[in-house]
Formats: C-alpha cells, structure tokens, sequence
C-alpha cells in the first residue's frame, strides 16, 4: 500500500437482504475503516431479522470471475470471507484465493448459523472449509460455537484457538460474544492474548460477527500487524452492538457501525412539510 493509496478490501460472503449482516454489513465497517469495499456475492439469502426464508448459491464460476474482475483492475488489499454455504462454493473459493498475489492477507468467519438460527454451512462443507480453507488463512475468527464443531471439542476458547490454529491458519481469534466474558482470545502459534471488551446487552448484535472481521481484514489492508487488527475489530464490532438499531424490524436488530442514528438530522427541512 502506497501513502496516498485507498487500501481495497473484497468481501467474499452471502448477501443479506435484511442488510443487517453479509455483505451488506462488511461494506458498511470497510467505509467506517476508511477502506474501499469490493464484493464476491456467494449467495443470495432472503431474510430479515427474524429468519432466513431461501438460500440460493451463486454459480462458482461466477464466484471466481468476481474476484477475478476486481482483482485485475483495482486490486485486493485483503480479503474478508463469510458466508460460504456448500462444497463446491469452498472449491470456487479456493480457487479464487490462487489467483491472488501471494501474502495477501485473508480473514475467514467461519459463518454456519445465522443470528437468527438458520444453518448456513452445509454439514458436507465442514470438512473443505477445514481442510480446504483454514491452511490459506491469516486469520480465522470463529465464535465459541463455531469454534468447538471446528476443533471438534467442548473446551473453552484458549484450548479451542489452539488446536484450530494447528490446523493451518496462522492466528486464530475466538470470539467472546458466546463465552460469559465477553473476552476474544487470539492464538499465533506461540502467544495466547486474551482482548477484552465489554458485553452491550441494550444493543443489537445481527451482524456482529461479520462486523467484527471485516474490520479485522480493513485494519490488516491498512497495515495493522494482525493482533493489533484484532484490538481494533474488537472496539468497532463492540461499539457497533452498542449502537445497534433494535428498532429495525421485529427481531435481533443489526449493528450499526456507521452510527446511522447520530447522522439523522433532527427534524425533515421546512420544505418537506409543504409538499
């Protein structure tokens, strides 16, 4: 990245026609990072913040020509990896991923359920992600949930980042949402480092998780060393569940990390009440 270069950072998820979590909510945090956003759609979700209604997966060679297209002209800083849902949508990935520059940094969110409790990862998928996917990574960043059908264990999230991390990736973060502290715990390989971070229960937490890497991934375009990227995803992906919409339709409402409310204006301009 040059000094008067805009980092480029592509999302590679599913679409939320909710807006509250996918792509939706990683170009949100890629603006607030000050970081241009790019997208490689994977699937189509209809849902909103109640549940998921259908789930239609994105051809893989459209997946790959996605990532193709951005790559060639603008470039890619980083690269943010959601929701994935299938076998051969994992493949597209990866193949996708080869084309890239080498050391280019990729954070995965291992997405498998929804906030909502729909499943996302189809369970045949569990096994590519982790063999196909977790070795090219620089970072993943499961949930405690996540993280235990992962590491195939029911420890708690030091032992968990642990045996993840020895299958590839070269951090692990496991988030503390789940956990009775809201503390992430990174692993490298040789250091554990508990980040923590205050629990926002008045808040709104669809789209946490994707808040929370997408961040991550801005902050390792913007040149971060990864665990201070993960420091600073921490703080935004809290400070997003502290300012979240609750009133934005009848269930969980989404994170706001643009702080939607605080640039309202206070009342309509004189003229709209004329018309």
């Amino acid at each position: 990245m040059t000094q008067n270069r805009i980092p480029a950072v592509i999302s590679i998820a599913g679409s939320d026609s909710g807006g509250g979590a996918g792509i939706q909510a990683d170009l949100k945090v890629f603006a607030a990072c000050g970081v241009h956003g790019m997208t490689a759609i994977t699937a189509l979700t209809a849902q909103n913040t109640v549940g998921v209604d259908a789930v239609a997966p994105i051809a893989p060679e459209m997946i790959v020509a996605q990532v193709r297209a951005v790559a060639r002209d603008i470039g890619i800083d980083a690269v943010k990896i959601g929701m994935l849902g299938t076998v051969v949508t994992i493949e597209a990935v990866v193949a996708a991923l080869g084309e890239l520059a080498e050391g280019t940094p990729i954070v995965l969110d291992p997405v498998m359920v929804s906030e909502s409790g729909a499943p996302l990862l189809e369970p045949e998928a569990r096994d590519a992600l982790i063999e196909l996917l977790l070795p090219r990574v620089t970072v993943a960043t499961p949930n405690l949930p996540e993280a235990r059908v992962i590491a195939g264990s029911d420890d708690d999230a030091p032992e968990l980042a642990r045996a993840i991390h020895a299958l590839g990736p070269r951090h692990v973060v496991v988030t503390g949402g789940h956990r009775d502290k809201a503390t992430d715990v990174m692993f490298d390989g040789e250091t554990t480092i508990e980040i923590p971070g205050e629990r926002h229960p008045d808040g709104a937490a669809h789209g946490s998780g994707c808040t929370h890497s997408s961040a991550l991934a801005a902050h390792l375009a913007l040149g971060f060393a990864p665990v201070d990227a993960a420091r600073a995803a921490k703080v935004i992906a809290a400070q997003a569940v502290h300012d979240g919409l609750r009133e934005i339709g009848r269930g969980p409402g989404p994170v706001d990390a643009l702080g939607i409310r605080s640039r309202r204006p206070l009342a309509p301009p004189a003229s709209a009440h004329a018309r």
